[in-house]
C-alpha cells in the first residue's frame, strides 16, 4: 500500500515545482505534514520555501544538547527572519544520564556501537516521537552528499519509521543550493564558510579539507558508512 501510494506521489507531482508539491503535500496531508531541519544548508532553503509560501507544514528540530553555538545562531536568526515557529524535541533526560553514568560523555570515540548507541539516545528516539501520527516527513537529504543516496527518489517509503519521505532537494548540488542562499539572503550557520559542510554534534563534525567526501566531517574517526540512524541512506 505504501509503495502505490508512492507511486501515485511521484506521478502527481512529476511536473509540479518544489514549492507547487509542498503546497500539494500541505493540502493533501493537511495537520500531517512535517520537516525536519538540522539548520543545515539545505534545510534553511527548505525552511525558506515553506515560510515564503505559508505553508501549514509544521518544522521541528532535535536538539541532542551537543550542538554547536553556531547552530544555535542560525537556529535564532530563522526564527526571527521568517517570524515562523520550530518545534524542538530533546532526548530523555534519564537515558542521557544513564548513558553518561555508565560510559561518561565521549564513549562515542571508542566503537561504532557505542557511537551509535549515542546517536539512538540523542536523535532516533526523538525523532521517532517527532514522526508519530505523521504522513509526511520533508527532509534536506541531497543525492551527491553520500554514494549510498545515489539512488534516491524524491518520494520514498521509510519502512523504519513507517512514513513517506519527500527529498525535494534531492537532485540539487551544492553550488545550487548555496546560490539559492546567497540569493535570497537565508540565514546559514557560519562554520559553512570554515570547510564545515555537514554539521551536526559538535564533538563528532570536524571542518573537510578541499577533495575530501562530503561526509568526511561526520564521525572522522570511523570507516563505517556515517549515518546516524535517522536516515537509512
Amino acid at each position: 500500500m505504501s509503495i502505490a501510494i508512492v507511486n501515485s506521489l511521484l506521478e502527481k507531482t512529476k511536473d509540479f515545482s518544489i514549492e507547487e508539491t509542498l503546497a500539494f503535500l500541505a493540502n493533501e496531508y493537511k495537520d500531517k505534514v512535517v520537516f525536519s531541519t538540522s539548520f543545515g544548508q539545505e534545510d534553511q532553503v527548505i525552511t525558506a520555501l515553506i515560510a515564503k509560501n505559508d505553508l501549514p507544514i509544521t518544522i521541528f528540530t532535535l536538539d541532542t544538547g551537543r550542538m554547536f553555538q553556531e547552530t544555535y545562531d542560525v537556529f535564532h536568526k530563522t526564527l526571527k527572519k521568517y517570524k515562523i515557529d520550530i518545534k524542538t524535541y530533546f532526548p530523555e533526560a534519564t537515558a542521557v544520564e544513564e548513558l553518561l553514568n555508565k560510559k561518561g560523555p565521549n564513549s562515542f570515540y571508542e566503537s561504532v556501537e557505542n557511537r551509535k548507541e549515542c546517536c539512538f539516545i540523542r536523535k532516533v528516539a526523538p525523532l521517532t516521537k517527532a514522526l508519530k501520527g505523521n504522513e509526511i516527513w520533508i527532509t534536506g537529504l541531497r543525492a551527491e552528499q553520500s554514494e549510498n543516496r545515489n539512488d534516491l527518489a524524491a518520494f520514498e517509503y521509510d519502512a523504519h519509521f513507517n512514513i513517506i519521505k519527500f527529498n525535494p532537494l534531492l537532485k540539487w548540488t551544492l553550488t545550487e543550493v548555496q546560490k539559492y542562499i546567497d540569493d535570497n539572503n537565508v540565514p546559514q550557520n557560519a562554520l559553512h564558510k570554515k570547510g564545515f559542510v555537514s554539521i551536526g554534534c559538535a564533538p563528532c563534525t570536524r571542518a573537510i579539507a578541499e577533495g575530501e567526501d562530503i561526509r568526511a566531517g561526520r564521525w572522522s574517526w570511523e570507516s563505517s558508512h556515517k549515518e546516524c540512524g535517522l536516515h537509512q541512506k
